[in-house]
């Protein structure tokens, strides 16, 4: 009995994919600890995950990588170096976005504290309005479960946490997270 390859190329389709857009394949950054995790300065409640969240209410919070931005959940958000400033679209697209969900709000002027970066949005492909920091799309990562969680940080060397002023927190001296 012969059995179909099409769920096989999926699959490697679905890894190639992920490749490409710099998933880690279930490896963690080695720098990132529980102990050291982000606190929010204000208050996280409700229940749910981050990436269902209506309202991108920003703020920031203390981390093991300095000052960050997190939502109102306290779950940290990321830039994608691949991305391009004001461009007005996100380079993370298709199985990408399954572990990089964009952060993403119903309102035209996103709601923030202590971020003094410039806020903004852009369409997502299925219509939502995706956050952006300084014409940046802004990220979470699926692997950060709860708020505080800094994992993606430095993934693949192409995503990073946001600070407050709209940059990226890149590791000093070129080491790697």
């Amino acid at each position: 009995m012969k059995k179909p390859i099409g769920a096989g190329l999926a699959i490697l389709a679905l890894a190639a994919a992920l490749a490409a857009c710099g998933s880690n394949n279930g490896t963690s950054p080695a720098s990132s600890t529980a102990s050291s995790a982000a606190s929010p300065t204000a208050a996280a409640s409700g229940s749910g995950s981050a990436q269902a969240s209506a309202a991108a209410e920003l703020m920031t919070a203390s981390s093991s990588a300095g000052t960050i931005v997190v939502d109102a959940k306290g779950m940290s958000v990321y830039f994608f170096t691949k991305d391009t400033k004001d461009s007005g679209t996100s380079a993370c697209t298709g199985a990408c976005l399954v572990q990089w969900p964009p952060v993403t709000t119903t309102s035209a002027t996103p709601a923030a504290s202590g971020i003094t970066g410039t806020l903004g949005t852009i369409p997502t492909p299925d219509g939502k309005k995706q956050v952006t920091l300084n014409g940046m799309p802004l990220y979470y990562f699926a692997k950060d479960t709860k708020a505080g969680d800094v994992l993606g940080q430095g993934v693949n060397n192409v995503w990073y946490l946001a600070n407050p002023a709209g940059d990226m927190i890149r590791p000093a001296g070129g080491q790697s997270y």
